[in-house]
């Protein structure tokens, strides 16, 4: 059997690091297994989803490294779910239902009231034809629920009824029927919901393993019954903990929050987002991993924690810094010459331990190249303007920052910050930044001499 996997987003907004989890545990188990990627859009709402947004998805995942084998739309599958829904309905397991959102609304409230679950009680399966006529004679539409395999033949006594599978992530896992209400397959207005659409592309497309968030966990005893009576072979499933920020607060699409798109556009490296995403709440350190296939090589879905994943977005930067500082030249020779930065190896081994984005270059690469806004304070003002006398002659090298400020400390007995900050500052305007000894020989002796008083 040929592992296959999905990842089925909706095409309705932006995915955000949060979506990006399930797309990278989907990508890297198929590439550990060596499986097959199916990028599936549930564009089955034709109304809210979008092309554009389709596209910034899939051009989000490739820049995390995810390459689809195959690409999937619901909506040129209606046919299918249109023939799942008839099979079920000719088995008598897909039955209409006239109540309005309002009255199902007050329903739940009365039940609550009394003590008992809120679960749907059936009333549309014992409707007869002429009430049913009756409803439609009224303008009312049907909405369609699936009776779930819950009793022993009769549905109006229900009975304890588990569902049970070996979770991926999570191990054995149950769900009792008897406590969920029938679900909804198809909207009033004759719009699947996912669930139909979702099981019947599973099948039709040899979905092997469903790897997802846990906030699926109660649907996946609904939808092993639905396989069952479609009479297909349910997927092995894994629900893994959903990413959140520190404080607990889950990720919105609709938001924009951390959206892939913007976390790209704030020049963060591909590979950080990757590592966060997946080792946020596993049993392994949270570590900038520097290749996908190194990350293949990390994965494990039983280092998945039961708890929460919370993450502080200030971590990306902290992960993003160190890959950055790890980057060779070649890795970023076209990137800085996109950025108007037209130097060698040794300009960007010089700042990029300084960089927390490779973006961040272009601020050494200014003061390199000038105009700087050179500082001065009072205090330094007769200390820097001694300086310019005691610049080595001769060509600047690596050794020159030392030879000078040796000598400037000789004369002016000055040492530690009170001989360096000054000509730090008024050298790149900057208080901190890379190695002064090795970027003097970048800056050049008349920048150098243009600077100092």
């Amino acid at each position: 059997m040929t592992v296959t996997v999905r990842f089925a987003p909706s095409p309705t907004g932006h995915i955000h690091i949060g979506n990006s989890r399930p797309a990278l545990y989907n990508w890297l188990f198929a590439q550990k297994e060596g499986g097959r990627f199916i990028l599936r859009f549930d564009d089955t709402d034709l109304e809210r989803s979008k092309q554009e947004y389709a596209q910034s998805i899939e051009q989000d995942l490739r820049w995390l490294g995810i390459e689809p084998d195959v690409i999937e739309r619901q909506s040129a599958r209606f046919a299918s779910y249109d023939a799942a829904a008839q099979k079920l309905k000719d088995a008598g397991l897909l039955y209409p239902c006239y109540e309005t959102p309002e009255e199902l609304d007050r329903r739940r409230s009365r039940q609550r009231a009394l003590g008992r679950p809120p679960v749907y009680d059936r009333a549309g399966l014992r409707q007869t034809d002429e009430e049913r006529a009756a409803f439609e004679a009224e303008g009312r539409k049907p909405h369609w629920r699936f009776v779930l395999p819950n009793h022993d033949g009769d549905p109006f006594e229900t009975r304890r009824t588990e569902v049970t599978w070996n979770d991926l992530c999570r191990g054995d896992q149950a769900v009792d029927l008897a406590s969920l209400s029938d679900p909804v397959l198809i909207r009033a207005d004759g719009t699947y919901l996912y669930t139909l659409p979702s099981i019947v592309d599973d099948v039709d497309m040899g979905v092997s393993h469903v790897i997802r968030g846990e906030d699926h966990v109660a649907n996946t005893g609904v939808q092993i019954a639905i396989f069952d009576a479609l009479g297909a072979k349910p997927p092995v499933f894994g629900h893994h903990n959903l990413l959140t920020t520190r404080d607990g607060e889950g990720l919105s699409k609709r938001k924009g929050a951390l959206s892939i798109g913007s976390l790209r556009e704030a020049g963060l490296e591909p590979m950080s987002v990757a590592s966060l995403a997946v080792l946020t709440g596993t049993s392994q350190a949270v570590e900038p991993v520097p290749t996908m296939a190194a990350l293949v090589d990390k994965f494990d879905l039983t280092s998945v924690s039961k708890s929460s994943a919370k993450f502080d977005p200030e971590e990306l930067k902290g992960l993003n810094a160190r890959l950055v500082h790890e980057l060779p030249f070649e890795a970023v020779s076209a990137r800085l010459e996109a950025h108007g930065i037209k130097a060698g190896q040794e300009f960007w081994e010089t700042v990029r331990g300084n960089c927390e984005t490779v973006n961040d270059a272009s601020r050494y690469w200014q003061v390199i190249t000038g105009p700087v806004d050179s500082r001065i304070e009072d205090e330094d003002r007769e200390f820097v303007s001694k300086a310019r006398d005691f610049l080595p002659s001769g060509e600047i090298t690596q050794e020159s920052w030392g030879e000078w400020t040796s000598a400037l400390k000789a004369e002016t007995g000055r040492k530690g910050r009170g001989l360096f900050m000054p000509l730090r500052r008024v050298l790149t305007g900057m208080d901190h930044g890379p190695d002064m000894k090795a970027l003097l020989p970048l800056i050049g002796k008349q920048n150098i001499l243009d600077r100092l008083p």
